[in-house]
């Protein structure tokens, strides 16, 4: 007699079951690893793994229960966890858990966007959240939009893909400071190499986009400014960028990747910080960011809905014409992906939650971790501050340490388990980067990061 077939997500008793498991398995994981990296290093984590894991593919199964508890447990202890406030390398931002609750309710569910009849209310909530985040960065267009992406690199893509199809061809002007993947976008779409402004104050000048833009020819060009540089959280200057580019004339556009610092919007206290950004064609925006989401939770807002009519696409089993005008909602024109998540539902929750003033709140405490951090940069005799924070990333350094030196305290400091920093370069030297995205960091926590640093500077 065959055995019966595992229970299916669907079946609520057994997940909740399964899931008491996997949270015993974060917790016992967590304690195991003891802070915010495992120590050892990368060999040290393999060969943990590798013992957990035995056999990949083995003949025959342990059960559920085993296999959650010691596969989730050997993930959380060898997790670079960035709810600790000692894991503060990267734009990796530790999610709410009301998002992570609803991100399991929607692997539960499992809607797949690429059809109504396979996302009824999935495909209407995402319909009316992007409309309502396209308002909040268009809030003067008619008729905004936004599509959901996996984060800044598909929507930077998606940004140089649309123009492309505006004009046939589109040559792209981009600031030093700009993300790599706009130079991955342009070979992937066959795409002239970009014409790079140089950078060296860490934004983007106006009159130097001025003669970029002259010797670009007259051909049309997408203009591509950065609101949260990946180093050093910058903003470029966005009214007079866009005054250039109406100077200009219709052939120029601009699109703003705004992955990290578009959230910013949520604060009343600091969304002057994008005046300008409604001036854009696209924007990116990423809300695993600033936005506490787990990945991915990326869009891309434009201002006229009409130019996302050239990703319309039709496959007769998803939407056949006559489906679509019997109004079948046509789902294929949302994303460059066939089966893709709901991964609205999770921002959705977060929203209705939180609110502008709540979210805005969180955007707020992050932005004072990161003047105080700072503050205590500035006053540590042994530590040199790169410039002061504008959004939640502070650049330092031990004072008069050789590069190498800087490298090496990243890397004693990640085999130890100790703390996650990140690395960046700037003003010709190597920095320590703290990218602060944890609400729940305190005063002490900052005060241990800086220790640790002068710590192993002294070794």
């Amino acid at each position: 007699m065959r055995a019966a077939p595992p229970p299916l997500a669907a079946d609520t008793t057994a997940l909740s079951r399964l899931l008491g498991t996997a949270l015993d398995a974060l917790r016992g994981g967590a304690q195991a690893r003891g802070g915010p990296l495992p120590a050892g290093g990368p060999e040290a984590v393999a060969r943990r793994v590798r013992e957990a894991l035995g056999e990949p593919l083995p003949e025959t199964g342990r059960g559920p229960q085993e296999a959650l508890r010691t596969l989730v447990r050997v993930l959380a202890e060898g997790a670079a966890d960035p709810a600790h406030p000692l894991c503060a390398a990267h734009l990796h931002t530790p999610p709410l858990a009301l998002a992570a609750a609803a991100d399991l309710a929607a692997s539960a569910l499992n809607p797949s966007m690429d059809s109504w009849d396979q996302a009824p209310a999935a495909s209407a909530l995402e319909a009316e959240v992007t409309a309502a985040l396209a308002a909040e960065v268009f809030p003067d267009a008619p008729h905004p939009d936004a599509l959901v992406t996996t984060g800044g690199t598909e929507s930077n893509q998606l940004a140089l893909l649309l123009a492309r199809e505006r004009h046939g061809t589109v040559r792209t002007v981009v600031g030093a400071n700009a993300h790599h993947s706009f130079r991955r976008a342009v070979w992937l779409l066959g795409l002239p190499e970009p014409v790079v402004v140089p950078t060296p104050s860490g934004t983007m000048d106006p009159e130097a986009l001025h003669e970029a833009l002259d010797r670009t020819g007259e051909g049309p060009v997408l203009v591509v400014a950065t609101a949260g540089t990946t180093d050093e959280g910058l903003i470029d200057p966005l009214p007079a960028l866009a005054d250039v580019c109406a100077a200009h004339g219709a052939r120029v556009e601009l699109h703003v990747d705004a992955a990290y610092g578009g959230p910013v919007l949520f604060s009343r206290a600091h969304r002057r910080l994008l005046d300008g950004l409604d001036r854009a064609r696209t924007v990116t925006v990423d809300l695993h960011k600033l936005g506490w989401q787990p990945a991915a939770a990326g869009l891309l807002a434009v201002r006229d809905a009409a130019d996302l009519a050239v990703l319309g696409h039709t496959a007769d089993y998803l939407n056949a014409d006559d489906d679509t005008e019997a109004g079948l909602p046509d789902l294929l024109g949302r994303s460059l992906r066939t089966t893709r998540r709901p991964d609205v539902l999770k921002t959705a929750v977060t929203l209705r939650a939180l609110g502008r003033t709540g979210l805005g709140a969180l955007v707020d405490r992050c932005m004072d971790l990161a003047q105080d951090l700072a503050d205590r940069v500035e006053k540590a005799p042994g530590l040199d501050l790169r410039e002061r924070p504008t959004l939640t990333t502070v650049l330092f350094r031990p004072a008069g340490a050789t590069d190498e030196a800087v490298a090496a305290i990243r890397r004693t400091l990640l085999a130890g388990g100790r703390a996650v920093l990140g690395r960046a370069g700037a003003d010709g030297r190597l920095w320590l980067k703290a990218t602060l995205l944890n609400p729940h960091t305190t005063p002490g926590d900052l005060d241990r990061i800086l220790t640790l640093v002068e710590g192993s500077t002294h070794r």
